[in-house]
């Protein structure tokens, strides 16, 4: 029986995607795929019209001109069509996975589509052989694809042949795609019973019990936690099999594109060069120190002789406010409304638009993100439950629906932003959130459960994200040897773990499966780049509150711009030196400071 009775305004919200398309099965939908793979084989038939395939080094002429003036424009009007119908499957299967019509559609889209990989492939080496200087010289198309194409030139020098690239896009589809795939659906559809002590079980969606980790009881975070490790340990083999695969057929592939380290790979994709990567590592591990003061200091409060358990990394600190949907948007806005009416709009529109999937549910992938579908439209899903955590994560997705308006008005391929930049708006609406709330908090236990929950999530950011990284350096290294089992993987989280939290964990209580828990790794190195943007975007908050006007009138205009240039380049423009360890040792410092101020807080309640 469908339930018919109306959403309560304080019910977390399932996001409408009509407007796009009226149902999976509709004709607008299947006409919109046909159209996609006729027009896709219109744009191969105009590359091969004006030999855009690569080759020996060719001395510019008017032929050459005029190829990039045709194939640019044609190849961002199909760009931006993918977008919008591989979004609305994607908004459909990562908030079911049962739903059998979507997967088998998305499936299909994603093999009628492979080919495009193919076709950029080809323009980067076309690129190459004409040299990226010599176009924007001569074509005003080209001129404001500048970064793009001198990207592509780079990215020439690690491709196959077009033969094996065409055959490697192919083989994605039941390779690494399939991997990923199978990842998110059995994580998707894994529930777990949960036994509180004195209470009945529960049977509940792995997100849902992930989400216990914030209840503001002990014994139902503990127990939530048991309960978490015993059915990741269920479906280990597999995930370990997927990952295994995954990892063994990106340092296959590196290998056969010149890539001499997995890590390079992932430089070259966020537009972030080693010594800037490196800079920011140095003041990272300094810092680690403090992060385990500040897990120690929580260890105390929450009554733990040594460091914290990992059921405890979340815990709230007090009673810590609970906030009702309806609370948790406004609060997001009228933290918004200190910097611009602008932002705070926009989180009117997310809601009035119905942007937005906040209800946790059995079938829906756990965790947060934001989706862009067209124009300046986004839609974002996360698992809400009520804590202040979970209106961080609200105001830090929202911040990447505020960079998606920015980026809304750019071709495709003038937007493609890595990852290292497309933290920058979310980092900063956090930090906003968190400046918002410590300045209207009353008391000192208010704060002390603001500071604490920001400093939970940065922690997660420096800390933990530096333990993913440390073991996707030693898996990728171990997987060169051969397949690592299931328990291996689990060794080699923990000792990331004992390595990135020092002494501010207990040792006998880590998360060996947090290898299983996280879709990141099907991405090469989708770790430090959200390190990267929670510096770099209290770095921002820094410039911003030095000159608030100033700040105002170059932000927007980074935002767009974050497709068009190298991180380095981009943060000049405020005058930031990425490679220099002073800058992310300025931004850690700003944490130091909340560690400080929590630790002296902490040492009077107790």
């Amino acid at each position: 029986m469908v339930d018919t009775a109306p959403t309560r305004p304080a019910d977390p919200p399932r996001w409408d995607v009509t407007a796009f398309f009226p149902s999976l099965g509709s004709r607008e939908l299947a006409g919109a795929l046909e159209g996609l793979v006729a027009d896709l084989g219109r744009l191969r038939s105009l590359y091969d019209e004006h030999g855009v395939r690569g080759g020996p080094p060719q001395e510019i002429d008017d032929t050459h001109v005029a190829a990039v003036e045709a194939v640019l424009p044609a190849t961002n009007e199909l760009l931006e069509r993918l977008r919008l119908v591989g979004a609305y499957l994607h908004a459909h299967t990562t908030t079911d996975a049962r739903d059998a019509e979507a997967a088998t559609l998305q499936s299909r889209f994603q093999a009628d589509t492979a080919a495009v990989s193919t076709l950029h492939k080809r323009f980067a080496a076309w690129v190459a052989s004409v040299g990226a200087d010599a176009l924007i010289e001569r074509s005003p198309v080209a001129a404001d694809h500048a970064f793009p194409l001198r990207r592509a030139e780079r990215a020439a020098a690690h491709q196959m042949s077009e033969a094996e690239e065409d055959l490697a896009a192919e083989l994605s589809l039941t390779g690494g795609r399939a991997w990923a795939r199978l990842h998110g659906e059995i994580t998707a559809r894994l529930t777990v019973t949960v036994t509180v002590p004195g209470g009945e079980p529960r049977r509940l969606p792995m997100s849902a019990v992930r989400g216990l980790a914030t209840s503001p009881d002990a014994e139902v975070r503990a127990a939530a936690f048991a309960a978490e490790l015993a059915a990741w340990e269920t479906v280990a083999v597999p995930l370990a099999s997927g990952l295994n695969a995954f990892k063994g057929e990106a340092n296959t592939f590196n290998r056969r594109r010149g890539w001499t380290d997995s890590l390079d790979v992932a430089l070259h994709n966020n537009n972030v060069d080693r010594a800037t990567l490196a800079a920011m590592q140095d003041a990272v591990t300094t810092a680690l120190p403090d992060f385990a003061r500040y897990n120690r200091a929580k260890a105390g409060l929450l009554g733990h002789d040594r460091g914290l358990p990992w059921w405890d990394l979340l815990a709230p600190i007090g009673d810590g406010r609970r906030f009702a949907w309806d609370e948790a948007t406004e609060a997001v806005a009228e933290a918004f409304a200190t910097y611009s009416p602008r932002l705070a709009a926009l989180v009117r529109r997310a809601v009035a638009e119905g942007w937005l999937d906040a209800e946790p549910r059995e079938g829906k992938v756990g965790g947060a993100f934001c989706m862009p579908v067209e124009g300046d439209v986004s839609r974002v899903l996360l698992n809400f439950d009520g804590s202040f955590d979970s209106v961080q994560t609200l105001a830090h997705e929202l911040g990447h629906a505020y960079h998606n308006t920015n980026l809304g008005l750019r071709p495709p391929l003038q937007r493609q932003t890595p990852m290292a930049l497309a933290e920058t708006a979310s980092i900063f609406c956090e930090t906003i959130m968190v400046q918002a709330g410590l300045a209207a908090a009353g008391d000192d236990a208010t704060r002390l459960a603001i500071l604490d929950g920001d400093l939970a999530g940065a922690c997660q950011v420096v800390a933990d994200i530096h333990s993913r990284f440390l073991f996707e350096r030693a898996l990728s290294a171990e997987r060169e040897q051969g397949v690592l089992s299931a328990e291996r993987l689990s060794e080699l989280m923990t000792e990331a773990q004992e390595t990135a939290y020092l002494d501010g964990l207990d040792h006998d209580h880590l998360h060996p499966y947090m290898w299983a828990v996280k879709g990141h790794y099907y991405t090469a190195y989708y770790n430090w780049p959200y390190t990267f943007g929670l510096l770099f975007g209290i770095g921002l908050y820094a410039e911003f509150k030095r000159d608030p006007d100033r700040f105002r009138l170059g932000y927007d205009d980074l935002l767009s711009a974050t497709g068009l240039g190298d991180a380095d380049v981009l943060a000049g423009r405020f005058g930031i030196d990425v490679r220099s360890v002073e800058f992310w040792t300025a931004s850690l410092d700003v944490l130091r400071a909340r560690i400080d101020e929590l630790c002296a807080l902490a040492t009077t309640a107790r």
